[in-house]
């Protein structure tokens, strides 16, 4: 469909005539050979860490996505979940959670307030909660070009009417949102504390960010409808930026991904103190928010899946990821801490904002839990209900002059074939819902 954003990544890359040829040939013969249809086992994924290849490589996966698992992967897909609670159970309290991916700054969000939610409010604010990952920084400096090159991560911060329009919809605004990200310190320690303070005036809780050296061990919890939520957070990185000596407590960084030949163990210390601090504090339910992955992959690679239940069996009961910047399955896994539970892993939300127009970056995911506290067999215990994906797809279109940003649910996006409509179009919603169905399980 006609859009005034760029498709994907590439065509905003900034490098040399040189480079943009050997560019182009490798990703000619990789689609001629078919060497990247699988996930490449080589690559890294720390900006910090990759090599001129895996950069190509990284673009060459923004255009052409990674639809296929790591051979040997499985994770199971469904959009819908309802868990079987033990029998007994006598549910006393409960309360329902909405979770989104990456907010990202795109041109069109300061023309969109109070209207890029308009069609999908109801599944986010009409929720008890509602949580966010922040990926674009609010700084007094001025607001940077996203640009791509070979040479340093594009800068995602965003100005205060961008801000306005990303943080909620017609007063309502998120209970909480995830801070640390690979991009969390593109405006330097300003940029944070910018953040921070404008988050703190608006009474959303951040996330995966300190502001002392004691709170970095330590889950941040919320108390809603009699169940108390404790939240575990990291980012993978910080795309090689360094935080000054003396403050790294103020990000939360656990690296995730270590650069190929595989086999060093993730240390999880910095999340097993949070965990143990949740429990410690009383809570009902754990969650974690984690921003890791492989960019434009739409599966996680198995040495997250093995990550994610080792976390789970440590006491985490939903799992909610970011960065991959495409949808990717949402895993109900059975826990052999408590055969009663099943933790939720949502491995990727996608980007709920986008500031491209390929089919594949535009579909994100809206995830619904309903939580339960109750009594079984004399015994206190909160377990996940339900479970739902919502598959959401961002539009961009033009107001008189103004151009604008709004979400709508798949399915009134994919009701819009039967209209009269270019073959163009056509083929454009078919190819978002293609991408859906990968995911899904169509």
């Amino acid at each position: 469909m006609q859009s005034r954003l760029p498709a994907t990544p590439l065509e905003a890359l900034s490098i040399s005539r040189v480079l943009r040829f050997i560019v182009k040939t490798i990703h000619t013969c990789a689609d001629i050979f078919g060497f990247w249809k699988y996930p490449s086992q080589k690559a890294a994924a720390d900006f910090e860490e990759m090599t001129l290849l895996d950069k190509i490589y990284w673009g060459y996966k923004s255009k052409n996505p990674i639809v296929r698992a790591e051979k040997g992967s499985r994770v199971k897909r469904t959009r819908t979940l309802t868990c079987e609670l033990p029998e007994g159970f006598v549910s006393k309290h409960s309360l329902t959670f909405a979770a989104v991916g990456d907010l990202i700054k795109v041109a069109g969000l300061e023309n969109s307030k109070d209207r890029l939610y308009e069609r999908i409010a109801e599944v986010i604010f009409d929720r008890d909660i509602s949580y966010a990952n922040l990926e674009s920084q609010l700084t007094g400096q001025d607001v940077k070009a996203y640009t791509f090159s070979d040479k340093e991560a594009p800068p995602t911060c965003c100005s205060n009417e961008q801000y306005a329009a990303l943080k909620g919809h017609n007063g309502k605004v998120y209970t909480l949102m995830h801070t640390a990200c690979n991009h969390t310190l593109d405006m330097g320690l300003e940029g944070l504390e910018t953040t921070l303070t404008q988050l703190e005036n608006d009474n959303i809780m951040d996330l995966g960010t300190n502001r002392t050296p004691g709170e970095q061990h330590k889950g941040k919890i919320i108390e809603k409808n009699g169940i108390k939520i404790g939240f575990v957070s990291a980012t993978y990185g910080l795309n090689g930026l360094e935080v000054p000596e003396g403050k790294d407590y103020m990000v939360n960084v656990v690296k995730f991904h270590h650069r190929p030949p595989a086999g060093r163990e993730v240390d999880l210390t910095l999340l097993n103190n949070q965990i143990n601090d949740c429990k410690e504090q009383g809570c009902d339910i754990i969650f974690a928010s984690l921003h890791w992955g492989y960019e434009y992959e739409f599966f996680p690679r198995q040495h997250q899946v093995e990550t994610a239940h080792a976390m789970v069996e440590a006491g985490v009961d939903v799992i909610i990821s970011h960065h991959a910047h495409v949808l990717q399955p949402v895993e109900y896994y059975r826990t052999q801490r408590d055969p009663d539970k099943t933790a939720v892993i949502a491995y990727s939300l996608g980007n709920l904002t986008t500031s491209f127009s390929a089919p594949h970056l535009v579909l994100s995911g809206i995830l619904n839990l309903t939580i339960v506290k109750g009594d079984v067999n004399d015994e206190e215990k909160t377990f996940v209900r339900e479970a739902k994906l919502i598959p959401v797809v961002q539009r961009d279109f033009t107001d008189g002059n103004l151009p604008v940003i709004q979400l709508e649910k798949l399915g009134t996006f994919s009701a819009g074939k039967a209209g009269n409509i270019t073959n163009e179009e056509k083929a454009y919603i078919s190819a978002v819902e293609r991408y859906a169905d990968i995911v899904l399980g169509g």
